[in-house]
């Protein structure tokens, strides 16, 4: 399909969004009375913070429903499981579409062969999003276009992004920013742009938005090296694109309301003027991909892979008492990983989102769902020897030193994976096991300080990162993965 058609379609496609009908099917599917009140909670943390945030709840409404629709609604397919035995399959190549496939946009269908059985198991790629809400599986191209429907069903102003290099995501505008934000449902990722070039590698040429209203070419949000990307910006002459993407708008907003129009044509030139100038690379956009397996991300490039820059060993989160758990002598942390989140039982039972969110230093680790197998957990990525995790514990801060420690882990290995756990404070080091059990720890009794330590390491084959497994649990358990509890006495 060529560029100008590449426009078309999904310009046109794009409205099947606004169907009052079909927004009411995607909010009935939506908590958004739960996401609501999370998002307000979130900002009256912010808000407490920092006096100057500039955020509105939509923001953090945003943040609430990438994390709904990865971790709760959508899921991610590299093979289906056998229709038979429920055994693996293969991608061997595809199926004729029936005439329903068709019907909701399923122009290809993916043969997943099983070996084992010698059976075929169907996989259409719908392109309808109103077939998404029921299937709630796929790829990139299912996920955004999913998403980007639930976030039109909120009332968020939202574009579907279509990358020339074989990724499509969502942009959802900012009213208290007065900008658009890069999300991306796969990945659960929010404002982070450089992810594709600098976190994946990708080499970008055309990245095209496109709302119920208007095409905008947003290629440089996406970049820091522009002149290198204009250097494969040859499908077409910048004039000749220019031309078509002002055609598509003037076509598209020839019955729009003057304040419409202007409200358009002011957001534009915000975004013209912020194309400008290429972004600095930060730290928290060298993330390598988390969703699909270690070839289809090879074969696209979006890995890190060998990359001596990417490094995720910098020192992150601490816990230190607050007055509470100073009062109680007391601090108590839970992880649940199927929900992915911390509970801070001795405060109140606070609750963080995300492994990673209370980790002291990560190397090379990952959160893996298996969708297919309805599985989760903590492995090493697929292209690293070792990977490490450690969470620290400070009660110097508090004038406290430990009482006593007792910690539960679990972990799974298979083969010849092995799964290391291990606490030390100062010289003192000491291991456990990471059999589900609750273990106390006298070697830190009287420290002031100190850190629990994982590290994953073994295994056979291709497959071998699998084998040695963090936290490994069914996704419909609600049962508790890790756990630590500090009694405190005054230092």
């Amino acid at each position: 399909m060529g560029l100008l058609a590449t426009l078309q379609s999904n310009f046109q496609r794009v409205l099947l969004y606004e169907s009052p009908e079909l927004q009411l099917k995607t909010r009935q599917l939506i908590p958004h009375e739960a996401l609501t009140a999370a998002a307000q909670q979130e900002l009256n943390k912010a808000k407490k913070a920092d006096q100057d945030c500039r955020l509105g709840r939509e923001d953090f409404l945003v943040l609430q429903l990438l994390r709904w629709f990865k971790q709760d609604f959508f899921s991610w397919v590299d093979c289906l499981p056998c229709s038979g035995c429920g055994g693996r399959t293969r991608n061997a190549g595809s199926l004729s579409p029936s005439t329903d496939d068709v019907r909701w946009g399923a122009q290809r269908v993916e043969n997943h062969f099983c070996p084992t059985c010698d059976r075929s198991t169907r996989f259409p790629r719908y392109n309808n999003p109103e077939k998404l809400l029921e299937t709630r599986r796929g790829r990139c191209g299912e996920w955004a276009n999913c998403f980007t429907l639930c976030c039109r069903a909120l009332g968020l102003e939202a574009r579907y992004v279509w990358d020339s290099t074989d990724h499509v995501w969502t942009e959802v505008y900012s009213e208290a920013q007065q900008r658009w934000l890069h999300c991306d449902s796969c990945e659960n990722v929010c404002d982070k742009p450089l992810l594709y070039e600098v976190g994946w590698g990708k080499k970008l040429a055309y990245i095209m938005a496109f709302s119920k209203d208007q095409v905008v070419d947003v290629t440089w949000r996406y970049s820091h090296k522009h002149t290198e990307v204009l250097t494969r910006r040859t499908s077409v002459r910048e004039a000749w694109l220019v031309h078509a993407i002002n055609g598509l708008n003037t076509n598209r907003q020839r019955y729009l309301a003057a304040e419409r129009k202007k409200q358009l044509s002011e957001r534009l030139i915000v975004e013209l003027v912020e194309f400008l100038s290429p972004k600095e690379v930060k730290a928290g956009d060298l993330g390598g991909r988390s969703s699909g397996s270690l070839a289809w991300r090879i074969a696209r490039g979006e890995t890190r892979a060998g990359d001596p820059t990417f490094q995720t060993g910098n020192p992150g989160f601490v816990f230190t008492p607050n007055e509470d758990e100073k009062r109680n002598r007391l601090v108590h942390v839970r992880y649940s990983a199927t929900k992915d989140q911390y509970c801070r039982v001795s405060r109140g039972s606070e609750v963080t989102r995300g492994w990673d969110h209370c980790v002291w230093k990560k190397d090379a680790v990952f959160r893996k769902v298996e969708s297919d197998w309805q599985m989760v957990y903590l492995a090493r990525e697929e292209t690293s020897a070792t990977g490490r995790i450690s969470w620290k514990f400070d009660f110097s801060p508090a004038g406290m030193r430990v009482q006593s420690v007792s910690i539960m882990a679990s972990c799974k290995s298979f083969h010849s994976g092995r799964v290391c756990w291990h606490v030390h404070a100062g010289k003192t080091r000491a291991e456990f096991s990471g059999d589900g059990v609750m273990h106390p720890l006298s070697a830190l009794n009287g420290c002031s300080e100190f850190t629990v330590s994982a590290e994953l390491s073994g295994g056979e084959g291709e497959a071998s990162w699998q084998h040695a497994q963090l936290f490994r649990q069914s996704l419909s358990e609600d049962v508790v993965s890790f756990e630590i509890i500090v009694q405190l006495l005054d230092a």
